[in-house]
């Protein structure tokens, strides 16, 4: 397989990491953004969020949820998550993973989206996409 994180998870392309254990791998992104952006993913490749299993996603945030813990304890003021499922969304990789960002209070850094709506679409909106 040609995936760069499964590469990472192997060892055969060397990262920063930050935390393992049976099921996932945490190493810092080398584009970060923000100090201690890092990437958490499973170590069974899964090409993104749609595709993986409950537990893989289940893992995968329990772990997200650790280091937004060990962040705060070590005096980080809080921590943006997220992830990108299919290009079409921005993903880069076809590995499943989650980006996990500390943040500073006043850091000035800006997670930014566009809005796509107005207010008045979301009656039209929420008919075509409610869950039935």
């Amino acid at each position: 397989m040609d995936c760069i994180f499964c590469k990472i998870i192997s060892g055969e392309i060397p990262c920063y990491k930050l935390y393992e254990d049976d099921k996932t791998l945490v190493f810092l992104d080398i584009e970060n953004d923000v100090e201690g952006h890092c990437l958490v993913v499973p170590k069974q490749h899964v090409s993104d969020m749609d595709e993986c299993t409950q537990q893989q996603y289940l893992d995968v945030m329990k772990t997200a949820k650790m280091m937004v813990r060990h962040f705060l304890n070590l005096g980080y003021d809080g921590a943006n998550l997220v992830t990108n499922c299919k290009p079409a969304a921005g993903q880069a990789v076809g590995h499943f993973h989650v980006h996990v960002f500390p943040r500073k209070a006043n850091d000035g850094a800006k997670l930014v989206m566009n809005k796509a709506s107005k207010t008045s679409d979301l009656n039209e909106i929420v008919k075509k996409l409610r869950v039935k």
